[in-house]
């Protein structure tokens, strides 16, 4: 009878130790759960700031290349601004020796005028025959136009010249005795002053001894093959070598520069020999 009631007793002490273990038990299934979702959790956000990291790389990656592309833009664009600059300045400088030309030339026209006044001979002007029968001739790229008391034909050089030198072509030849005759047609004994003129490269530093040497070459060979096969008279010619000192055109432009690059026949009011 005492030993059953010890061992009631007993069971008495270690239900509610048991029940005490198994609640615990829960507890610290629940609290594992608990921090299990918080670690997903905590990884799905480290997932989403990588993933943001990411973006937020590439966007700086691209703005990078993005700033370095407008840089470079930037870098063209002051080089393209200094060389239109640059052009700028040597047109106002052309154009400022062009005006200083023009009052010079004015000056002589007014010399020359009073001149032939006072020996009785009147300027010669420029008559239709001349304007209108070079054209008639298929006489391309030439050009002719009245200058004060002068008359000027433009003999473009890539039509008479081989490429950069002063040698006459086959064709060159035939156009200049083609146009030389019909300027001697029409004023057969006024002075022809040959002028040569070479177009002005920017984009290269050839000295200006080089541009009048080449200029004085291609107007001597006009001079030799007028006297020899236009049979003109070699008193009634000069030559002018101006190299790249007076365009017609601007240089800037591949098109301005071969207008420049020319031979201009030059019909002066003063008759050979002064007669």
């Amino acid at each position: 009878m005492g030993k059953s009631l010890g061992a009631r007793w007993l069971v008495v002490l270690i239900l509610p130790a048991v029940a005490g273990c198994a609640e615990n038990s829960l507890v610290l299934k629940g609290q594992l759960d608990k921090f299990q979702q918080q670690q997903v959790a905590l990884g799905r956000q480290k997932d989403e700031l990588q993933t943001r990291a990411s973006a937020l790389d590439k966007d700086n990656q691209d703005l990078i290349t993005r700033l370095t592309q407008e840089r470079q833009r930037s870098k063209v664009l002051e080089d393209q601004l200094a060389v239109l600059r640059d052009q700028l300045g040597s047109t106002n400088a052309q154009l400022a020796r062009l005006a200083e030309d023009k009052k010079s030339t004015e000056q002589k026209v007014q010399t020359l005028t009073a001149s032939l006044q006072r020996q009785g001979s009147a300027p010669i002007v420029p008559n239709n025959s001349l304007l209108s029968t070079l054209p008639a001739l298929n006489l391309q790229d030439v050009f002719v136009r009245r200058d004060g008391d002068v008359i000027r034909i433009e003999l473009p050089a890539h039509r008479l010249f081989d490429p950069g030198g002063s040698r006459l072509s086959a064709a060159g030849s035939q156009l200049l005795l083609s146009a030389a005759g019909e300027v001697l047609r029409t004023y057969p004994r006024q002075i022809v002053g040959i002028e040569g003129h070479t177009e002005l490269d920017p984009t290269t530093n050839v000295p200006a001894r080089s541009d009048h040497q080449l200029a004085m070459g291609r107007a001597a060979a006009v001079y030799d093959a007028l006297v020899t096969q236009g049979r003109v008279q070699p008193g009634q010619l000069f030559l002018v070598a101006h190299g790249a000192n007076h365009p017609v055109f601007s240089n800037a432009s591949p098109a301005g520069r071969q207008r420049n690059a020319r031979v201009e026949l030059v019909v002066y009011p003063e008759p050979m020999g002064g007669q």
